[in-house]
């Protein structure tokens, strides 16, 4: 199963494309997708939307996984990187993709094994996983993996006890 993991943002949305395979997890292709803070706001939304389609057409993913947001004190930023995750949730939608949210405590539960890892220890848990040279950067990139990641292992968990999705 090939799995697009999403970590949503307006100036860089990362995403990655991760398979499960009979060696293990293998990455197909990971980076992010950009947008310039001059441009107006609609066409910012507009080239997330492209960028993501034309990733999807490319890869054809099985399924999606998307982080959700999680901000403590900033509302117009949660507003706005809000807009842009509703602009990728619309492009996977649109593709046809069943799409699964995950909380960051998940991701980082699934990754490393302790819900409060910081950023370098998934990082280096990701490289690990995948069996990479380096690091994946940029950050963004790295997170969207692990939110691949996250939902391969949870995807295999519920198929070892035997639940639905």
């Amino acid at each position: 199963m090939l799995v697009l993991g999403v970590d949503p943002g307006l100036a860089t949305t990362g995403y990655g494309f991760v398979c499960e395979t009979a060696a293990g997890l293998e990455t197909v292709a990971y980076g992010v997708v950009t947008t310039l803070a001059a441009t107006p706001f609609p066409e910012r939304l507009q080239a997330l939307y492209r960028g993501l389609s034309t990733l999807i057409q490319e890869h054809r993913p099985d399924e999606a996984a998307v982080e959700q947001l999680y901000f403590s004190r900033n509302v117009r930023t949660a507003m706005v990187v809000g807009q842009a995750r509703g602009v990728a949730l619309l492009a996977l939608a649109d593709a046809g993709l069943p799409v699964t949210d995950y909380p960051p405590l998940a991701v980082k539960q699934a990754i490393s094994g302790f819900g409060g890892a910081d950023k370098q220890q998934i990082q280096t848990m990701v490289k690990a996983l995948l069996r990479l040279e380096s690091i994946p950067r940029p950050d963004d990139a790295a997170d969207a993996l692990a939110v691949a990641i996250c939902h391969l292992h949870s995807v295999r968990l519920q198929s070892m006890v035997g639940t639905d999705r």
